[in-house]
């Protein structure tokens, strides 16, 4: 059985596809990759040398942390993996901010010693800065996990469910089923109530259609073996590349466990 990817959306910080012929685990696999193990580049300390604005340093320091950097994996490794025993340019960034009000500072304002590291979004909003104040400051910015850390995680809104199978027997016509179903899709056709597959993909499994029905001729079950996929990245990777990354990641974890099986 040769596992099937089926793409039905996908745009730079998004995607939505189906995974068919693989099992839950596999599926659920790629989703805490996507969320935990794919390294991406995050805030991690903050030098501040002038601060008058509004926020206190700590609360400074929590709001760089969360702005999603752009990543590459051929060109940063994580901090714990690197071996140059303090800092290098393989495993840190700096970014530097001055900013002087009146004005509101966004994450564009950043400037990095590292082109490929730039804010993901540039309208991230830092601080509203009035007259007068100021805010100076250096930061140094690592690779890591989402599962350490929520400021190194790629994937946000990551879930799959199961595709939904909808079988109508013995149909009446009554049309009870279609003013039930919440997300519309059940229509009238020639032998009865029916389903197309596009629709398919929108049923919640809710199994208000079923329900309702008074004779039992709506069946909902689902796939087992098939999942449809909804993604969105923060912007550290384009959502191609988190994906690919995510499925990299399990292929390696894959084949050193076979190493140290192989040699016990």
């Amino acid at each position: 059985m040769t596992m099937e990817v089926d793409i039905l959306e996908l745009s730079d910080r998004s995607a939505k596809f189906v995974l068919s012929n693989t099992t839950a685990a596999f599926a659920n696999g790629i989703r805490r990759a996507v969320l935990a193990d794919v390294p991406t580049i995050a805030i991690t300390e903050v030098n501040i040398y002038n601060n008058t604005s509004v926020l206190y340093d700590e609360q400074l320091g929590l709001r760089l942390a969360l702005i999603p950097l752009t990543s590459n994996l051929e060109d940063f490794v994580p901090k714990d993996e690197c071996n140059c025993g303090d800092f290098c340019p393989a495993c840190q960034v700096s970014l530097t901010l001055s900013a002087e009000g009146p004005r509101i500072v966004y994450s564009r304002d950043l400037v990095s010693s590292d082109d490929k590291v730039q804010a993901a979004d540039p309208n991230v909003p830092i601080a509203d800065l009035r007259e007068g104040q100021k805010i100076v400051l250096e930061a140094i910015a690592q690779m890591g996990y989402g599962s350490k850390h929520s400021r190194w995680q790629a994937g946000v809104a990551c879930g799959y469910k199961n595709m939904p199978k909808i079988e109508f027997n013995g149909c009446d016509q009554c049309g009870a089923c279609i003013s039930e179903c919440p997300v519309a899709i059940i229509k009238m056709g020639a032998n009865g109530a029916e389903v197309s597959q596009e629709d398919m993909l929108k049923c919640t499994l809710c199994r208000l259609c079923e329900g309702i029905c008074d004779i039992d001729a709506i069946d909902i079950k689902v796939d087992e073996h098939s999942f449809i996929f909804t993604m969105e990245s923060d912007g550290s990777y384009i959502m191609k590349e988190l994906v690919l990354n995510a499925a990299n990641i399990i292929k390696g974890k894959a084949t050193n466990l076979a190493t140290i099986l192989s040699a016990l």
